[in-house]
């Protein structure tokens, strides 16, 4: 089954640097080091979705990073079962199953996640791909503020927003992208008190 998860990763991010993509190998480590936190999604018995992530510390004065040093090696290196944040490493659907609600499902396994474990929430570096329509017009910058403000649609970004997320700010060369550019949201959801 992981061959065919990294089939999807493959598929969802065409842009991206395979080699910064979850690969087979990655999703075997997932299995070994934090199982509870890799959630695959099923349709007749063939996986047609993932979202993987680690529990670890995060340094909001310092927020700048790139998705393999905050991950480590496999994207699950660094985990810590006792780290305060779930920090959200991929979630990819096969873009034949895509507006099904599968992606909804993963973000609400990752809360649930959260709040049986009393963790304080979910990071993620978030992907803007809508941005690759609009580099000759502004910065990633404006065009996130714009997302956020409801003047466009990010098919990333719009999602989570949607789903409780925030923009915390940007993080620049967080992942080889021609779509992006390699910027990303900083985003974070806060599990309620």
């Amino acid at each position: 089954m992981a061959e065919e998860l990294e089939a999807i990763e493959l598929m969802s991010f065409p842009m991206a640097s395979p080699d910064e993509l979850l690969s087979a190998d990655d999703i075997r480590a997932y299995a070994r080091t934090f199982p509870e936190g890799y959630f695959v999604a099923m349709v007749d018995g063939k996986p047609v979705g993932q979202g993987a992530g680690i529990y670890l510390d995060f340094d909001f004065d310092h927020p700048q990073h790139t998705i393999t040093g905050i991950t480590g090696e496999h994207q699950c290196g660094n985990h810590h079962q006792d780290g305060q944040w779930y920090y959200g490493t991929d979630i990819s659907v096969h873009p034949d199953f895509r507006g099904r609600g599968i992606g909804s499902l993963l973000y609400e396994a990752r809360k649930e996640l959260v709040r049986r474990d009393g963790k304080r929430g979910i990071i993620a570096g978030g992907s803007i791909p809508g941005y690759y329509h609009h580099k000759g017009e502004m910065s990633a910058a404006e065009y996130v503020d714009r997302v956020v403000a409801g003047e466009l649609t990010d098919p990333t970004l719009s999602f989570q927003l949607a789903h409780g997320f925030e923009v915390r700010g940007m993080l620049e060369g967080y992942l080889e992208d021609e779509a992006d550019d390699g910027w990303a949201t900083l985003i974070v959801w806060e599990n309620g008190p």
